[in-house]
């Protein structure tokens, strides 16, 4: 875990992200606290150049419009002929027609990198339809310990299905390649109370996945560490008042100041 966290200070990975517009300085300030650079672009005569200056592309569908939407696709396109790692979470996937049709036509043009999003939306992804509570994962599809072994054989046969790392992320946290899949219990249930912690996470994967070329999945479940232990030491560190904005930027904090050494220590996770 420590070498992926040193790649990226090191190389300072630059990321274009088109992401959505409620969360976007979190995730921008989320890429530099990791060691990455961010650049915001969607509109679609802007895309093609930004991702060429860009090591990594992350394609977040949380507030689609039409323009951002062929941006996606132009930036996509472009990233794949540069091949440039290409991220896509697919915010709320499942809970409208527009967003599925968006995400499913995104995997079908796109060489896809890593897919990262919560259980209902792999599964909407994997299903071709579904439905799902606003953008959080159903209670139904939750990943606990009971369903774990049926949820590791899915996310594996997913991955394997797609050409793409699978990262579902939730109480429990699993990333694969199809044949590995890490078991990750890091984080806290609070984080669910801020919005953006998954937007943060994608665009901090990005610039992991990006920095660490010959290691994506090892770099993937990385960046799922260093966000549930920033999630751990940032709740660590709530005094009495403080409620979801300071957690928020606590866990920002801890972002920033995370060596490779309590990365290493505080990594909670098992390969299956």
């Amino acid at each position: 875990m420590k070498e992926y966290l040193e790649n990226v200070r090191k190389t300072v990975p630059l990321v274009h992200n088109i992401t959505n517009y409620v969360t976007v300085n979190d995730v921008a300030n989320a890429l530099l606290a990791c060691g990455g650079s961010p650049i915001m672009s969607d509109e679609a005569e802007d895309v093609e150049d930004i991702t060429s200056i860009c090591g990594g592309l992350n394609i977040n569908i949380g507030t689609l419009h039409k323009t951002s939407i062929e941006g996606m696709f132009r930036a996509g396109r472009k990233a794949g002929e540069l091949g440039h790692p290409v991220l896509l979470d697919p915010v709320g996937a499942g809970a409208s027609a527009l967003r599925t049709n968006t995400a499913l036509g995104l995997m079908k043009e796109l060489k896809l990198t890593v897919i990262r999003g919560n259980i209902s939306e792999i599964k909407t992804l994997a299903a071709g339809t579904g439905t799902t509570k606003g953008v959080d994962a159903d209670a139904a599809d939750a990943v606990t310990e009971e369903t774990l072994d049926q949820a590791v054989a899915f996310v594996k046969a997913f991955s394997k299905e797609t050409g793409s790392i699978i990262a579902v992320t939730g109480a429990i946290d699993l990333v694969t390649d199809g044949e590995i899949c890490y078991v990750i219990r890091n984080g806290r249930p609070e984080m669910g109370k801020i919005t953006g912690t998954g937007c943060q996470l994608s665009g901090i994967m990005t610039a992991y996945v990006t920095a660490n070329p010959e290691h994506p999945l090892e770099a993937a479940a990385a960046a799922v560490c260093v966000m549930g232990l920033a999630g751990e030491i940032g709740w660590s560190r709530m005094q009495e008042g403080d409620g979801n904005a300071t957690y928020r930027n606590r866990i920002i904090d801890a972002i920033y100041h995370m060596t490779g050494e309590e990365l290493e220590k505080g990594a909670n996770y098992e390969l299956r």
